[in-house]
């Protein structure tokens, strides 16, 4: 079994489960133990945040920039954070946009080690070798990947929306050799371990995308705060018409992390 499995079965079975990702935050400051450090506070924070929810949480995604922020204390934060996740036994995405090639790739240690995860983001743009570090875990450990395809920022326009000879847009170019490099990884329930980063900003395209990568999941950022839009869900239930086969409902980890509550607005994220 895959973690892409794990993931459709932690989000599909339990009544009220929430296919969400949560992002975790600088603690309030009424939450702040004075005798403790940041690092301590924060992972006691998100300790507190993973009972709270994990109940309803179909998986949650750690950025490991705002960790990296704070130095060696913060990637200490970083590594038990991952650690008492997978402990919750919930899913855990490691959000590091990794994306170089070759060696460099495969120093990257987010599938083992202090920095296991289930998942890592990985961007594309130096090409499939970029990805190809990543696919002896997803063979041999049933790990898995979401890939930036059409992205949620205002920036996306600058590349992911431009038209090739052949009409399609850079991100269809991207979804396509993704979603053909997969097929090689598909799980149980008939998700391949390589899914797309679909941004939830732009839904005009969603029904077509969603059509096209029926065995993909999707990671699906900028609702909420981003402005993403409130109807996004219209393309994601199983009845919807364009989708022919039981993959093609797949999960959908829509994360609207800073919607979480909080006691006081916050200054910077973790």
């Amino acid at each position: 079994m895959t973690n892409m499995d794990k993931l459709y079965e932690g989000g599909s079975p339990r009544p009220g489960v929430r296919r969400s990702g949560y992002r975790f935050q600088l603690p309030p400051e009424d939450f702040v133990d004075s005798t403790l450090t940041k690092g301590e506070n924060i992972v006691r924070f998100n300790k507190k945040l993973i009972d709270a929810t994990k109940a309803v949480a179909g998986c949650y995604k750690v950025q490991i920039a705002y960790y990296e922020s704070l130095g060696l204390e913060g990637m200490k934060a970083y590594a038990d954070t991952l650690k008492a996740v997978r402990e919750a036994g919930v899913p855990v995405i490691a959000d590091i946009k990794r994306g170089d090639i070759a060696k460099t790739a495969e120093m990257c240690r987010h599938f083992t080690g202090d920095f296991e995860s289930d998942f890592v983001t990985l961007a594309p743009y130096m090409g499939l070798d970029s990805i190809s570090p990543y696919l002896p875990y997803a063979e041999k450990q049933g790990k898995g990947m979401f890939v930036l395809c059409r992205t949620s920022n205002g920036g996306a326009k600058d590349f992911e929306y431009e038209k090739l000879a052949d009409g399609r847009h850079v991100y269809d170019l991207v979804g396509d050799k993704l979603n053909a490099l997969g097929k090689d990884y598909m799980g149980e329930h008939g998700y391949s371990s390589s899914g797309l980063v679909i941004g939830g900003t732009h839904i005009e395209e969603a029904t077509e995308i969603r059509a096209k990568y029926q065995d993909s999941f999707f990671l699906i950022p900028g609702y909420g705060a981003q402005g993403g839009a409130e109807d996004i869900a219209q393309y994601l239930p199983r009845e919807t018409a364009a989708w022919s086969t039981p993959a093609a409902a797949s999960c959908w980890p829509i994360r609207s992390s800073r919607a979480l509550p909080l006691t006081k607005p916050l200054t910077t994220n973790v």
